[in-house]
This record gives structure tokens, C-alpha cells and sequence, in this order.
């Protein structure tokens, strides 16, 4: 068997990383593309080894077998890669090759001799994008829909209400991705973000269901929110200033002279406001609690009112 130079084919050094070897194999898998060279049996040749020398190098274990045992490997596709196999096909129609352009560099390039932006799945080469499957059509100029990746995301309640641009790294499919996530104000529970994986290297769309994570002493009903805080004693006898969490900030919020135990105190539009702009409540529930810790004095006042009120 033949020995062949993967990293010769791409035009690499052997210390090159995965983000060098797959900006080769972009520049050279445009250039070869039989679309562009529909009668000559060479360059799609050369376009079917440059596919073999990528399927090898982005894969870290298949690189490795590689640079151990040369191109006589056994690799799972290795010297009889097949890019049908990763849902590649194309014609000698000009309209493919446009759609390569749109799918794989994002660009908005039109089919030959019209101003249509077809989006034909008839290439969909997985691993242009890290290993990323999709949908490949039968070509006609079918619209299939755009493959779809499913995962969760929670952010904080502050986060869900101001709204945050998350980074997040995933794996889809073996390949990990680093994606930019924005989420939007006023999201919550259950609503799911899309995000276009084009521009990070993923053939599809990925979908975040957002959770949110609420703080603790904190439950959520619709819009509305309690939000439970400790008061002592003097404080729900004589009144008092308190400071509470809410998704906006933080607040200074008055305690009522005499408050009970579990009273709550209705703060109107502090809640949560959604994606529509409707606002919840916010309501403060008060638990009276002692402290840790008394002085000797503080001890005989506590002992002097439990006989005063002793039932």
C-alpha cells in the first residue's frame, strides 16, 4: 500500500493544531470542489484526498494511529474514504456550488444565472463542520429542514431578567464546540433560544432550554415572586429598614412596626417581567428569628419578657 502524506495533502506541518488543519482543508476543499472542475477527473480526485487527509488529522485518535502507523492505519475511513458516507454528493450544475458557498462560508451566493437563494442540501459534508451530521437531500432543490441539536442552559434569575451573553462549550457528535448563547431579557422557564451554528462551525441549529436557577429562599409563581428574609425580634416589634434580593437588584424594603411571623408585605411590579414586558409582583415573607448569640444582659431582658408574657 501506497504511503500518503496527510499533512502534505493539506499543506501542513506535522505540529499543526486542529484550528490550522481545518482552515487548510476549508481553503483547499473550495478550491477543488468539482463543481468547479466538472470534467476534470483530477481535481476531483485531489478533492477526495483532501477529504481522506482531514478525516484522519481532525480526528485526535485516528491522528494518532496515523503518525504511529502511517496511511496503512486502520481508520475508519482512511484510504477508502468515501465522501458519500458524510452525505456528500454534488453535479455539474452551477447550483451546488452556490449552496456550498451558502452552507459552508455562510455566504449569501446565488445559483447560476439568477437571483434565487436556494438553499439545496444536495452537500452537506459533516465534517467540513467537526463531525456535525445533517440532513443531506436527493437533491431537486428540495428544502429540508435544518438540523436541529438540542440541549439545557440555566442561568440565574438576575441573568434571566437582565439577560446575558453565555459562552458555552458542547460536544455534538465527538467535536467540541465553543458557542455564544444570548439570552434574552425577560426569558424564562422552559423557553428555548435558538442559536445558528453556522459561524461556529456547525451545520444546523442548536437549541437551548433555559432553566432558571432561583436563590435560595426564593420560589417563582407565573410572574410572581416570594422572596423569604429573616428579620429578629425588635425589628418585627419596632419596624426596621431591611434589605432584600430581587431580579432587578437589591432593595431597601420597610418592615411594618408589629409584624408577625410569616406576613408578607406586596412589593407590585418588583417581580419578574417577561419577554412581552408583563410585570409580576414581588412579595416579601418575614421569619422572625433570634440571634446566635446573647450577652449576659440580653439573655435577662429575653428571660424578663418571657415571664412578663408567659402563658
Amino acid at each position: 500500500m501506497e504511503y500518503k502524506d496527510y499533512y502534505k495533502v493539506l499543506g501542513v506541518d506535522k505540529s499543526a493544531d486542529g484550528k490550522t488543519i481545518k482552515k487548510a482543508y476549508r481553503k483547499l476543499a473550495k478550491q477543488y470542489h468539482p463543481d468547479l472542475h466538472p470534467d476534470d477527473k483530477k481535481a476531483q480526485e485531489k478533492f477526495k484526498e483532501i477529504n481522506e487527509a482531514y478525516e484522519v488529522l481532525s480526528d485526535p485518535e485516528k491522528r494518532k494511529t496515523y503518525d504511529t502507523f502511517g496511511s496503512s492505519g486502520n481508520f475508519t475511513g482512511g484510504m477508502n474514504f468515501d465522501p458519500s458516507q458524510y452525505g456528500y454528493s454534488y453535479t455539474t450544475g452551477g447550483g451546488d456550488f452556490s449552496d456550498f458557498f451558502d452552507m459552508f462560508f455562510g455566504g449569501g451566493a446565488t445559483s447560476a444565472g439568477g437571483s434565487s437563494k436556494r438553499r439545496s442540501r444536495s452537500f452537506n459534508m459533516s465534517d467540513i463542520f467537526g463531525g456535525f451530521s445533517g440532513g443531506a437531500t436527493s437533491g431537486g432543490g428540495r428544502r429540508n429542514p435544518r438540523t436541529q441539536y438540542n440541549t439545557d442552559l440555566t442561568v440565574s434569575l438576575r441573568d434571566a431578567f437582565k439577560g446575558v451573553d453565555r459562552k458555552v462549550s458542547l460536544t455534538i457528535n465527538g467535536q467540541a464546540v465553543d458557542v455564544l448563547v444570548k439570552v434574552p431579557a425577560g426569558i424564562t422557564e422552559g423557553k428555548k433560544v435558538k442559536v445558528r451554528g453556522d459561524k461556529f462551525g456547525v451545520d444546523g441549529d442548536i437549541l437551548f432550554k433555559i432553566h432558571i436557577n432561583l436563590p435560595k429562599g426564593t420560589t417563582m409563581d407565573g410572574l410572581d415572586l416570594t422572596v423569604q428574609k429573616d428579620i429578629y425580634p425588635w425589628e418585627a416589634y419596632f419596624g426596621d429598614r431591611v434589605e432584600v434580593d430581587l431580579p432587578a437588584g437589591k432593595l431597601r424594603v420597610k418592615v411594618p412596626e408589629k409584624t408577625k411571623g410569616g406576613s408578607k408585605l406586596r412589593l407590585a411590579k418588583k417581580g419578574f417581567k417577561d419577554l412581552k414586558k408583563h410585570e409580576g409582583d414581588a412579595y416579601i415573607q418575614f421569619n422572625i428569628i433570634n440571634p446566635t448569640s446573647l450577652s449576659a444582659e440580653e439573655e435577662a431582658q429575653y428571660k424578663a419578657m418571657g415571664e412578663k408574657y408567659k402563658h
